[in-house]
């Protein structure tokens, strides 16, 4: 007779698999079936190879599992007496579908638990030193996807470009001209904007532009997803800007 399983839904980090948290690399290493999306590092994997995995992820066009096939398959395992872990990148409540998946396991009376991750937004950023927010500057972040569930730009950037937040714009590559042409509606050519690929990983690709030449930057570098997209002065305004523009305060 089986055990009592369970669900655990683990955020994998934005890439670096250093970048987990101890919990996380604690709920791997307990798990009996591992379903992992596509950005996971696979190193993360190794932790555990005891325990069975299958790639679940989704890239555009190119979907192992449907949404559905992934929940009827966490539930099957889970009622076999299964600790299934649903590892996912960055953190499981930002654009992982970790909603559906709980609501799914939940009408069968699942035991569920998150365990959250440094998400794709923060974590980049961080690495590049760019301040998301700076008292009295850039005081909000505004978070978005680059492209809605039927495919269209995301309503939400137009509402971000009126704002004076940071943007952070995920899954947005392939809409890289709309997205152009929606924030200079609003914000001027010379606006920062910033590209990161691949972000905190070994062949990671990095860009600083401004809103004018981003289309032509992103052909001219070769810029693809995944990335993630930075808008605003928190682009500049890092730490090297800081030692060269402003007084360094010296030691009593």
């Amino acid at each position: 007779m089986p055990g009592k399983g369970m669900l655990s839904l683990v955020g994998a980090g934005p890439g670096d698999p250093d970048l987990i948290t101890v919990k996380g690399l604690r709920v791997i290493k307990d798990a009996d079936l591992i379903l992992y999306d596509a950005l996971v590092n696979k190193q993360l994997l190794d932790s555990n190879p005891a325990a069975e995995k299958h790639d679940v992820g989704k890239r555009k066009g190119q979907h192992t599992y449907s949404q559905t096939e992934i929940n009827k398959l966490i539930v099957y395992n889970v009622e076999k007496g299964k600790h299934v872990v649903r590892l996912k990148g960055g953190d499981v409540s930002v654009f992982a579908r970790a909603a559906e998946e709980i609501e799914y396991a939940s009408f069968f009376g699942i035991q569920t638990q998150v365990v959250p991750g440094i998400s794709s937004y923060s974590g980049i950023a961080a690495q590049h030193q760019i301040p998301l927010t700076r008292r009295c500057e850039h005081e909000s972040i505004w978070v978005t996807t680059g492209h809605t569930c039927k495919g269209q730009i995301s309503e939400d950037i137009k509402h971000a470009a009126k704002s004076s937040a940071t943007i952070v714009i995920l899954m947005g590559m392939t809409k890289i001209k709309d997205i152009q042409t929606e924030l200079l509606k609003y914000k001027s050519e010379d606006y920062p904007v910033a590209i990161v690929q691949n972000g905190t990983l070994p062949n990671e690709k990095h860009h600083i532009t401004n809103l004018g030449n981003l289309v032509q930057d992103v052909l001219k570098h070769n810029l693809q997803s995944p990335a993630l997209i930075i808008v605003g002065y928190a682009v500049v305004d890092n730490v090297c800007k800081l030692v060269s523009t402003k007084s360094i305060p010296q030691l009593a």
